[in-house]
């Protein structure tokens, strides 16, 4: 498969979450707690995979928690604690992990490249470095909701050196309030007929909202810029 076919499946698994996760429980049972374990973590823990859909699979699981009925009456469910305690460690070791990389090996990352491509942007790290400008340490916690920023917060942390016992506070603190926050959105939420019936929109809804940050900060810095040549 190539880098393209990639892309395209794991945009399919992004706008439908929801049924492939359906079909997941059922097929897999007690196997897509470890599977959802894998994705939160892959998705904080290593910088070169920043776009795995962590926004939009802890608002699903939190859906799939209170239970999804299919067309044909079956009904799919999870368990909320397991859930939430599950993912928040995945979510926390994921970071710390991200942060050893950091630490460890530095800006040497951005020379791995697989067949010309490479790995990680430059552009990604810079806008993770004018989040710390602007926020400092809490950029820990406040980049859990903002995707990219999210898997390159801990990595710049590490490459800045930031004390380890004040980096674990603060992601252990953004760890639970994503999962939490985004769990029991879905939990209380998912199954609204509304949103159930639109659960694409909903979907994009959630990632554009996540995007904003991005976006206020790029038109922000474009804007100073321009005033600076001027």
């Amino acid at each position: 498969m190539d880098f393209v076919e990639i892309i395209k499946s794991l945009m399919d698994f992004i706008l439908h979450v929801d049924e492939h996760l359906f079909v997941m429980i059922q097929e897999y049972g007690l196997w897509v707690y470890i599977l959802l374990f894998i994705v939160i973590f892959v998705e904080t823990g290593l910088v070169v995979m920043p776009f795995l859909p962590g926004d939009s699979l802890l608002f699903a699981a939190g859906a799939f928690c209170a239970g999804v009925v299919n067309d044909a009456g079956v009904t799919a469910k999870l368990s909320l604690p397991i859930i939430i305690v599950s993912l928040i460690i995945a979510a926390v070791i994921g970071d710390t992990v991200n942060y050893s990389v950091g630490k460890n090996l530095g800006l040497k990352i951005l020379n791995w490249k697989i067949k010309g491509y490479q790995l990680v942007k430059k552009e990604y790290i810079d806008q993770t470095q004018t989040f710390y400008a602007k926020h400092g340490p809490r950029t820990i916690i406040i980049a859990r909701f903002v995707p990219i920023v999210r898997t390159f917060a801990p990595f710049v942390a590490g490459i800045g050196q930031m004390a380890y016992p004040l980096f674990i506070r603060f992601n252990i603190v953004g760890g639970m309030l994503w999962v939490i926050g985004l769990t029991l959105l879905g939990y209380f939420f998912g199954n609204i007929p509304i949103v159930k019936d639109n659960f694409e929109t909903v979907i994009f809804a959630i990632i554009g909202i996540s995007l904003l940050p991005i976006i206020y900060e790029f038109i922000k810095h474009k804007t100073n810029k321009s005033k600076q040549i001027e």
